[in-house]
């Protein structure tokens, strides 16, 4: 059995028709920036998401750069994020003008601690970008509450959880702002390059609509300089279809996730996600700690079986962050993640068969060491 660690063309044949009738209708339409079907994502998502403003940028990474940019940090500000992420979490920090500040993380679902946060604030801290990791929300309500009793501003990170969920509210509408990436393989994904902030704040919302627009919002109306990071209007109309298949993908996502459980539960050598209590893991991930990882992903992949490694390097530990003069062991817990951590298959169209095989196959390696 040949088992991918995604599959984008069975998503795309599961809904061929109507994604075939929507890029025609673009095509025809000869609207290929702006128009109505940016506007019509923004609005469906917003109201999905329960939440006042999304504003349509080019990338989750543009997405996150955008909320920091129009914050206007002050000089020599820091920022608090964790140590676990993909870089686009920190590198836009420092694109901004702020200084990264890394905190590690909880072991036991890889999110930050709010403990090693409250540690790390000082009188120059300026914000928190709070990383859903893997689709497990962050403890928003700890986070928020920390960060309005110390005066910094909260924002998320939301590239890999789409309508997760903590206590019943969504993540991204915790804080000042939320980045939302659209890259092909997210839940919630567009067939190129695609993001989107949200806010409750109108005037936040106006200044990041400009800024992504060259300071503009009508045409030579530039009250300040900004950038080019406009959602694509092909994407928007692919992202507006693909919304209506949202929750059911994600329900067997979670599906999913329950029958790697009830399969691997009882392998000493590996630890299966946790899930917060409270909360709704989507599950864009489906990330494993396994002794002997290497060793595990050679045997998958030599039966059939791919998998990633997410992250195979932490975020301090990374050349492009040598500058700051940290050692492994200043993050113990990320630095340890790097060595296990192994991203199995999930996506919707996963059948019971498949997961049943990739089990069978860890309990085979397992057995075969001795375990």
């Amino acid at each position: 059995m040949k088992i991918p660690f995604i599959d984008l063309h069975a998503q795309y044949t599961s809904i061929q028709s109507e994604v075939d009738a929507v890029v025609k209708s673009v095509l025809s339409q000869a609207s290929y920036i702006g128009g109505h079907h940016v506007k019509k994502f923004e609005a469906r998502f917003a109201e999905q998401l329960q939440i006042n403003h999304c504003i349509g940028v080019g990338n989750g990474t543009d997405a996150l750069y955008t909320i920091l940019a129009a914050l206007d940090l002050p000089a020599g500000a820091e920022v608090i994020t964790p140590a676990t992420s993909w870089i686009s979490s920190a590198e836009t920090i420092t694109q901004a003008g702020a200084r990264v500040v890394f905190c590690d993380v909880d072991p036991e679902t890889y999110i930050l601690d709010p403990q090693r946060v409250a540690e790390r604030i000082t009188d120059r801290t300026a914000a928190v970008v709070a990383v859903h990791l893997y689709g497990q929300s962050a403890p928003m309500t700890t986070l928020a509450a920390l960060c309005q009793e110390r005066k910094v501003y909260l924002i998320e990170d939301c590239a890999q959880a789409h309508f997760t969920q903590e206590g019943g509210q969504y993540a991204g509408t915790w804080g000042e702002a939320a980045a939302f990436s659209f890259y092909p393989t997210k839940n919630l994904g567009a067939y190129g390059d695609a993001g989107c902030i949200v806010t409750r704040h109108e005037a936040l919302a106006e200044r990041m609509r400009r800024l992504a627009n060259h300071g503009a919002r009508l045409k030579d109306d530039h009250l300040f300089e900004g950038f080019n990071s406009r959602l694509d209007t092909l994407q928007a109309a692919i992202l507006s279809l693909k919304l209506t298949h949202l929750h059911r993908w994600n329900t067997r996502r979670i599906a999913i996730a329950e029958l790697y459980k009830s399969l691997l539960q009882g392998v000493e050598e590996i630890v299966l996600p946790a899930v917060r209590s409270g909360t709704v893991h989507t599950y864009h991930i489906y990330a494993i700690r396994a002794r002997r990882r290497d060793a595990l992903k050679q045997y998958l992949e030599a039966n059939g079986i791919l998998t990633v490694v997410h992250y195979p390097v932490a975020l301090p530990n990374l050349p492009a962050y040598s500058y700051l003069g940290h050692r492994p062991e200043d993050f113990p817990v990320s630095s340890q993640l790097q060595e296990e951590v192994l991203s199995l298959p999930i996506y919707p169209e996963l059948t019971d068969e498949q997961v049943r095989y990739v089990s069978k196959n860890i309990l085979e390696f397992y057995a075969k060491q001795g375990v």
